[in-house]
């Protein structure tokens, strides 16, 4: 029946969710084990060996200057971490700057909000920390209401110039879903041009970084990552750093929208996508109807009268009343008229073709109906085997 297709084909798209949800999962969790191999091989021989030369300049030390010992030199080193820990730079002179003045607050109390979190500074004392969590409660969907509305802006303007993009491409009778990924990728182009390769030079020329170290914060700062082991405005002017942050907000808020109008697309293809399933459910079920009334469709209306049959039925029959009629009259029927005799014969003959020709002409229609019905069943079979065949690249996508 209907519903039973209908449940069967909704268990099907259930265990196709599932078994997508498995082979995303084991897909994530193969990517995270190949990045901690990556990183382990690339990362973990340098670390050591920045371990083994602190190891010799401690000896070396030690060796040189005599009058320390070494329990005096390892509680120099940790009083050296905790200030650094602390934001305080140890390579300065004995002149106090501080890393809390107003711009570096601004820049920080930015990186909250955005999610960013550089970590170069962060509040070490317990009424900062017990502010910045109700500062981060309040800041995040604060700022996330901000971006938004500014990433709606930006996106009303990429919709626009996509617009006539796609007109463009239209009128060379370009297909729609080519205009569309076009589209996309000269807007994700574009992006990565004004907010990710513009920064990159600049970034390299303002912090005196190589190009690979800048398109590295450029990259890990959009992203949110920020792993703060590079951040820009550490050692410049204070207007330098709010600059910053507004080139964060600006590029986050494009590439949400270009995420939004992704999601958008995908939106809409899903609904396209519902309606063909739907539309595919509803043949099938028709076929199925079909196919439970075959037997019906099958049926042929009335009898199918054999001509052959009818023909000797009646001779049989007219042979048998002349039998009797002579038995009874005797020579009168001898002594009848031939052309009465034959004007019979002949009008017996033209009623058997009369009745043959109407017979076979009605056998012929019943013929046709059947082979009818026996081509419209063929047609619906092979429709619904198309409509499995894309019901299957569906479900597979």
């Amino acid at each position: 029946s209907s519903s039973a297709a209908h449940r069967s084909l909704f268990n099907t798209c259930v265990a196709m969710r599932c078994s997508t949800l498995l082979a995303i999962l084991t897909g994530v969790l193969l990517y995270l084990v190949l990045g901690a191999v990556v990183f382990r091989a690339l990362e973990a021989p340098r670390e050591e060996g920045k371990h083994m030369q602190l190891q010799d300049a401690r000896r070396d030390f030690l060796m040189n200057f005599t009058c320390v010992g070494p329990d005096n030199l390892q509680d120099l080193i940790e009083e050296v971490v905790e200030a650094v820990s602390a934001g305080v730079d140890p390579s300065s002179n004995l002149t106090f700057v501080s890393q809390w003045d107003l711009a570096s607050a601004f820049f920080f109390s930015g990186t909250i909000i955005t999610t960013i979190g550089f970590g170069n500074i962060s509040p070490k004392t317990e009424g900062g920390q017990l502010f910045c969590i109700f500062y981060a409660l309040v800041g995040i969907p604060l700022f996330g209401i901000l971006l938004a509305g500014v990433g709606d802006h930006l996106g009303t303007g990429l919709r626009k110039t996509v617009a006539k993009i796609e007109m463009l491409f239209l009128k060379w009778r370009v297909s729609p879903t080519i205009v569309r990924v076009i589209s996309a990728v000269l807007s994700i182009l574009l992006g990565c041009v004004l907010f990710v390769a513009v920064p990159i030079f600049v970034f390299q020329e303002v912090e005196k970084w190589t190009l690979l170290e800048s398109a590295y914060f450029v990259v890990i700062t959009l992203t949110t990552v920020g792993f703060g082991d590079y951040v820009a405005g550490i050692q410049h002017d204070h207007w330098y750093k709010p600059l910053v942050w507004f080139w964060i907000l600006l590029g986050l808020a494009y590439f949400a929208s270009i995420l939004t109008m992704i999601g958008n697309w995908l939106r809409v293809l899903s609904k396209k996508t519902r309606a063909e399933m739907e539309e595919l459910r509803a043949h099938a079920t028709d076929w199925t109807q079909n196919i439970q009334n075959m037997s019906v469709d099958f049926r042929i209306p009335g009898k199918i009268d054999d001509p052959f049959k009818r023909r000797r039925r009646k001779r049989r029959h007219g042979t048998r009343s002349q039998g009797h009629s002579m038995s009874a009259n005797g020579e009168a029927v001898g002594k009848e008229d031939p052309n009465v005799s034959q004007t019979g014969s002949e009008s017996y003959t033209s009623s058997s073709v009369s009745n043959e020709s109407g017979s076979g002409s009605e056998s012929d229609s019943q013929l046709k109906y059947l082979f009818s019905r026996i081509s419209h069943i063929a047609a619906e079979s092979m429709s619904l085997l198309q409509d499995q065949t894309r019901v299957k690249c569906l479900l597979d996508n």
